[in-house]
């Protein structure tokens, strides 16, 4: 079934894409959730103004997370933990840690999402972590572990 896509979906496509998909994944998941409809004259058109809504959108957003990035790229951060012995840490900090320590620094609200870890720090010391606050956009934090 043909549909144009109303939301950034995923793995299928963006804002006013006119995607192929199975009709069970149309009709029971895609539709119900207002993020497609079935690909008809009328929404076609509707897509197309969506298209360069989102492609305006997405400029703007780039441009802006680009500024971030020139501004607070390898800049450092402190987090206050609890750390034991030998220097590992009651629990461990985690994205919304991080998120937050870079709020509080740089005055620009960061989602959790944005912070890529492979896993969450669980030793003190400074630790190297990737922000994306865009998918063409990325830069690299030290984050310094520190005992509370």
């Amino acid at each position: 079934m043909k549909v144009v896509l109303f939301d950034s979906v995923e793995g299928l496509g963006n804002s006013g894409d006119i995607v192929n998909v199975a009709d069970g994944y149309a009709r029971n998941a895609l539709i119900p959730r207002k993020l497609a409809a079935k690909a008809t004259p009328g929404v076609v058109k509707q897509a197309e103004r969506l298209r360069t809504a989102w492609a305006e959108k997405n400029a703007e957003e780039k441009a802006a997370a680009e500024q971030i990035a020139s501004q607070w790229a390898n800049a450092s951060v402190d987090v206050i933990a609890r750390v034991g012995k030998e220097g590992k840490l009651f629990g461990s900090v985690g994205q919304k840690d991080i998120a937050d320590a870079l709020m509080l620094a740089t005055g620009v609200e960061f989602d959790r999402k944005m912070i890529k870890l492979k896993e969450s720090i669980r030793t003190a010391g400074p630790h190297s972590v990737m922000v994306q606050p865009h998918a063409d956009v990325d830069f690299s934090v030290t984050v310094d572990i520190k005992e509370a």
